[in-house]
C-alpha cells in the first residue's frame, strides 16, 4: 500500500490459497469424488491428493489465488490502493505469494501456519463452468486472534469472501472491529453450498454490520429462496449496496437511491474461474474513486468479462496495459 497514494484503501481477508486450473474434458470426475457442478467443496488433504492424481493427465495451470486475493491483487493491477491478510505455510509456495503481492505494491499481513500453504483443484468443464475442490492448509489456521488492534489503520473498505463465513469467530472479530473503526465493510457470498450450510448466520451477520453484499444468482437464490430481481430487493433491505450477478445477462445493483441494470460485456469465455473476484475488484476499485455506482458496475463487468477469457483466476500482465486503457474510458 502506497504511502503516496491518497485513493482510500481496501484491505481484503481471505484464504490464500494456490490454485491448480484442470480442464475436464467430461465430468465424471465430479461424480466420482462427489462434487456438485459449479461448487466450492472443502476437503481434506488425502482427498485432495486423490483428486490431482485422478486428473494428473489433464491441461493444467497453476497460479496464486483465493477469492479476495484475486480481488486485491486486481484492485492493485488497477491503480488502487490495496492490503490484504492470510495465513501461508513457511514453505516455497508462502513465499510465492508474499513475494507476489508486495511486488505489486500490495501491503501484505501474512500469518505463518506449520501447516503447509493451501490449494484448490479447480476443474473447467467444457462448457467453461468451474468446480472447485478445496484443501485449505495453512490458510483454515487464520483465527481472530491474527485480526490485530492495529489491523485496520490505513484503510477504508473491509472485504471478505463468503468462503471464511464458515470460521463464525474469526468473521465475527474482523467485522465488527472494522466497523467500530469507521470502515465500510463487503463481503462475497462466494458459493450456494456455503450459503445454504450458514443462512442464519450470515442473515445476521448481513442485517446488523454489511454495507456491501456481491452474489451470483446461485447464491441469491440460497440466501433469499427468490430469483435474482426479487433476490435483490431482499438482499438491498439488509445492506446499503446490493449486487446480485446474472451471467451473461450482466449485474443488478441496488441501493436505497437506485436500482442500476449493467450488460456484461462481449467475451469469448475460456474458463469462468475468477469472474465473481474480478467483478468485486473493479467494483470495489470504482468506489474508492467516489464514482457513481452505474461506473463502478461498468468497471466490474468489463474486468469480469476479460477474465473470463483466459485460464485461471487472474489477467496476465500482458493483458493490462489494454485493460488499464478500456478502464480509463470508463470512469
Amino acid at each position: 500500500m502506497s504511502e503516496n497514494n491518497k485513493i482510500p484503501a481496501v484491505l481484503g481477508i481471505g484464504n490464500a490459497l494456490v490454485d491448480i486450473m484442470t480442464v475436464i474434458e467430461e465430468e465424471t470426475v465430479l461424480k466420482e469424488f462427489g462434487l456438485p457442478r459449479g461448487s466450492m467443496t472443502l476437503v481434506d488433504a488425502e482427498l485432495s491428493k486423490k483428486i490431482y492424481n485422478a486428473t494428473i493427465n489433464y491441461k493444467r495451470e497453476k497460479t496464486t489465488g483465493g477469492s479476495v486475493a484475486n480481488s486485491i491483487h486486481a484492485i492493485a493491477c488497477l491503480g488502487g490502493n490495496a492490503g490484504y491478510l492470510g495465513k501461508i505455510g513457511d514453505d516455497e509456495l508462502g513465499v510465492v505469494f508474499k513475494e507476489e503481492f508486495e511486488k505489486n505494491s500490495i501491503k501484505t499481513h501474512f500469518c505463518l501456519s506449520e501447516k503447509e500453504t493451501g490449494r484448490v483443484m479447480a476443474m473447467v468443464s467444457p462448457d467453461s463452468e468451474r468446480t472447485m475442490a478445496t484443501y485449505l492448509g495453512a490458510a483454515a489456521e487464520l483465527v481472530p486472534e491474527d485480526i490485530t488492534p492495529n489491523l485496520f489503520d490505513g484503510y477504508s473498505y473491509l472485504y471478505i469472501e463468503g468462503y471464511l463465513v464458515q470460521n463464525h469467530a474469526l468473521i465475527e472479530k474482523a467485522i465488527k472491529q472494522a466497523k467500530s473503526e469507521g470502515l465500510k465493510v463487503a463481503i462475497d457470498l462466494s458459493s450456494f453450498n456455503i450459503v445454504e450450510e450458514n443462512l442464519e448466520f450470515l442473515e445476521n451477520l448481513i442485517s446488523g454490520y454489511v454495507d456491501i453484499v456481491f452474489a451470483n444468482e446461485e447464491e441469491a437464490k440460497a440466501f433469499t429462496g427468490k430469483e435474482p430481481a426479487e433476490a435483490l430487493e431482499i438482499i438491498a433491505k439488509k445492506c446499503d449496496i446490493a449486487i446480485v450477478k446474472i451471467g451473461k445477462d450482466g449485474s443488478m445493483i441496488k441501493s436505497t437511491e437506485q436500482v442500476e441494470l449493467v450488460k456484461s460485456i462481449k467475451a469469448n469465455p475460456v474458463d469462468t474461474t475468477g469472474a465473481g473476484d474480478g467483478y468485486a475488484a473493479g467494483f470495489l476499485y470504482g468506489l474508492t474513486l467516489g464514482l457513481p455506482l452505474k461506473k463502478c458496475g461498468q468497471i466490474a463487468s468489463y474486468l469480469s468479462g476479460k477474465v473470463v477469457e483466459v485460464m485461471g483466476a487472474k489477467l496476465p500482465s500482458a493483458k493490462w496495459p489494454d485493460v488499464l486503457k478500456e478502464v480509463q474510458k470508463l470512469k
